[in-house]
This record gives C-alpha cells, sequence and structure tokens, in this order.
C-alpha cells in the first residue's frame, strides 16, 4: 500500500535524524527519544476515539451501519496506539523510575481507557445481531469517550509522577525535540490511515456475510 510506503520512508528518515542527529536529553539521556513515538501514539489514539465518538453518534442520529462500521475500525486503531503508549511509557518508565509501572492517574487512566475499547471490541463480537450491536457499541463508545479528557488533564488536576504535558511553559520542549514530535507524528498518523482503510474493508467483508446470513435465515 502507497500508504505504509510513504510511512516507512518517513520512519527511517525520522530515526536516523533520532539517533544520528538530535542530541542526548540532558537528564534524561538516550532513553528520551522513545518521546517520539510515546506521545505520538497518545494523540493518535484520541484523535482515532474521537473519530468513534462522533460517529457513534451519527449512527444513533441516523441508524446507518457503515457509520457503525467507521466507528467499529476506528475503536480497534485507537486501541492499537492505546497499547503502544502504554507499553512504550512502560519501557520509559523502567529506565527512569525504576519500576514498569506505578498506579501514577496518568498511567492508571490511560489503561482504564485501553480496557473500555477492548470491552468495545469483545462487545462486538458477542453480539449477533448488527442493529443492536451496532446500537450498544455506540452507547459504549460513548460512555468510554468521557475517560479520555481525564487522561488528557490527569497531570494538571492531581499530582502526578508523570512529567508534565510538552503545551505549556511548564511542559517545554527544545524547538529541535518539539519539530521531531510532530515530523514523527506524520508517519504514524499515516500508518493509522492505512489500518483503517485495512479494517474498513474487513468490516464491508463482515457485512456481506451478515446481510447472506439473515437472508438464510429466511429460509
Amino acid at each position: 500500500m502507497v500508504l505504509a510506503g510513504v510511512a516507512a520512508l518517513l520512519l527511517i528518515r525520522n530515526i536516523y535524524v533520532m539517533m544520528l542527529v538530535l542530541p542526548d536529553e540532558m537528564q534524561q539521556g538516550p532513553v528520551f527519544r522513545i518521546i517520539f513515538f510515546h506521545v505520538p501514539a497518545a494523540w493518535t489514539a484520541f484523535l482515532c476515539w474521537f473519530a468513534s465518538l462522533a460517529a457513534s453518534v451519527v449512527y444513533l442520529v441516523k441508524k446507518n451501519l457503515k457509520y457503525d462500521a467507521f466507528a467499529a475500525s476506528v475503536t480497534e486503531v485507537g486501541l492499537a496506539f492505546g497499547a503502544a503508549n502504554l507499553i512504550s511509557g512502560m519501557f520509559w518508565g523502567r529506565v527512569i523510575w525504576g519500576v514498569w509501572w506505578t498506579w501514577d492517574f496518568r498511567l492508571t487512566s490511560m489503561l482504564v481507557a485501553c480496557l473500555l475499547y477492548a470491552g468495545y471490541v469483545m462487545l462486538r463480537r458477542a453480539i449477533e445481531d448488527p442493529t443492536e450491536r451496532a446500537r450498544m457499541s455506540a452507547v459504549l463508545s460513548i460512555f468510554a469517550f468521557a475517560d479520555v479528557p481525564i487522561i488528557w488533564f490527569s497531570i494538571r488536576w492531581w499530582r502526578t509522577q508523570h512529567p508534565q504535558p510538552v503545551f505549556g511553559s511548564s511542559g517545554s520542549l527544545d524547538p529541535a525535540y518539539w519539530n521531531m514530535l510532530f515530523l514523527n507524528w506524520a508517519p504514524i498518523l499515516l500508518v493509522a490511515v492505512a489500518l483503517l482503510i485495512l479494517r474498513m474493508a474487513q468490516e464491508k467483508q463482515q457485512r456481506a456475510i451478515d446481510a447472506m446470513r439473515r437472508e438464510a435465515h429466511v429460509f
């Protein structure tokens, strides 16, 4: 796929710059480079989950299963990037904090979001009727998204072990690091779009199978 190829080329270029051009961060050293994947993965997950929320609301209004298919597809893509954010954060935390996990507000709320959206995926597997599956999934998607603002503001609302956000004066970055965050977000977004296109094709096939199953039941 063209998108995947472009993403791979951009990632190769970015990794070269990260490893051989950008200097080590003064306090954290080489491990700080995880930020260039950790943060864009979180941004991508949040964007996907917002898209799922919007599509779920539209489905409840219009009752068109194409919006349900999009919501299901983009939710799974977001879950993959949410998991990537958690896993990369665990490696980062192991080096900086000395532990793989701590029940910090930011980490815990992100884990809760991943569990909620994993529950969304499991719910869809458990309901056979397409209309009922779409309705229940839409409701759960709306409910699950309520955790996303909590994740975003958790390190502002509570005292946490997690570093302050890269936005704002308290969490400002060197311009070179800041630029690389966005430069590396571009290929990560392309990977997300490629996965979404693939997942939408699978949902289209599933809808065709569901239609044939309903026709078979008639006879």
